[in-house]
């Protein structure tokens, strides 16, 4: 935890560099402090436990919503059209790093959450969601959980409903909410309808069912939590997931704001801290791996 503390502190120092605003991170650069486990051989890069489909998983893919996503360029640095070619070097190494941590340990539910809104959480999930379909046989569901500001149908151009507060009312079964789009393996569970207070169902035995069907039928599972600041679900999905990243926006999250959040996850397998919008330079160098 020392070693994720003093990753913290620096972000938290560095003065980002003044861009245009983006859709969901105004991503400039990431870097990621991680604590891996020990090896003695080189990791490869598949890890063993994903190296065939789950067995419903053929039957998912077919009676899922099919739609067709218009992803935003600006909230993407995989598209052709995107010039961010050092942000996919750093979402390619935090991929690599949670393998290796999957090849240790458990890793499939990943829960990515913040300290407060705006400071990238959104843009990290769908980015890494990205940069894991990448690579042959692989399979991602990205649950948009962030109930009262979602943002990942914005970054897809995807129908917000039906969504998993659809399903967590018990009106539709798994197959209704999940997206499939025309990005080859990745699936999206939108936020789904409004609702005023959505903690209960968040906390309740039908989003369990579905982490458990999701961990059965994907590859991984990245969540998009709420910020853990300013609600207490978080802190409860995490028992939900096999680890957390917890994501900073450098030069601006405030540092014992961003501590305390953390302390939260003390004990819930908290994997690492993520720099969103980390200055470029030899100032992050240590933290690229």
């Amino acid at each position: 935890m020392s070693r994720i503390h003093e990753a913290l502190a620096k972000a938290v120092r560095e003065r980002a560099p003044q861009k245009t605003s983006r859709a969901s991170g105004d991503l400039v650069d990431i870097a990621v402090n991680i604590d891996i486990p020990m090896v003695e051989s080189v990791v490869p890069e598949k890890p063993a436990e994903f190296e065939s489909r789950h067995p419903n998983f053929e039957q998912v893919a077919r009676d899922c919503a099919k739609v067709e996503w218009r992803l935003d360029t600006r909230a993407s640095v995989f598209l052709s059209t995107s010039k961010e070619k050092v942000g996919a070097e750093r979402f390619r190494t935090l991929r690599s790093r949670l393998y290796q941590i999957a090849d240790k340990r458990p890793l499939r539910r990943v829960m990515v959450t913040s300290s407060l809104p705006s400071e990238g959480k959104s843009f990290v999930c769908a980015n890494l969601a990205q940069c894991i379909v990448q690579q042959h046989n692989r399979s991602v569901l990205v649950i948009d959980s962030d109930l009262r500001m979602p943002n990942q149908h914005k970054i897809f151009n995807a129908p917000m409903t039906p969504g998993l507060t659809n399903y967590l009312r018990g009106d539709v079964e798994e197959c209704a909410v999940i997206q499939k789009g025309n990005i080859p393996n990745l699936f999206l569970i939108p936020s789904g309808d409004e609702l005023t207070n959505p903690s209960e169902l968040l906390l309740g035995d039908r989003m369990k069912r579905l982490m458990r069907f999701s961990a059965e039928t994907f590859d991984w599972v990245i969540l998009d939590s709420p910020p853990t600041v300013p609600v207490h679900d978080p802190s409860m999905l995490a028992d939900q997931c096999d680890g957390v990243l917890f994501v900073v926006k450098a030069g601006s999250t405030d540092f014992e704001i961003a501590a305390k959040a953390i302390s939260e996850f003390r004990q819930k397998n908290l994997l690492g801290v993520v720099f969103n919008h980390a200055e470029k330079g030899e100032s992050y160098g240590g933290y690229y791996g």
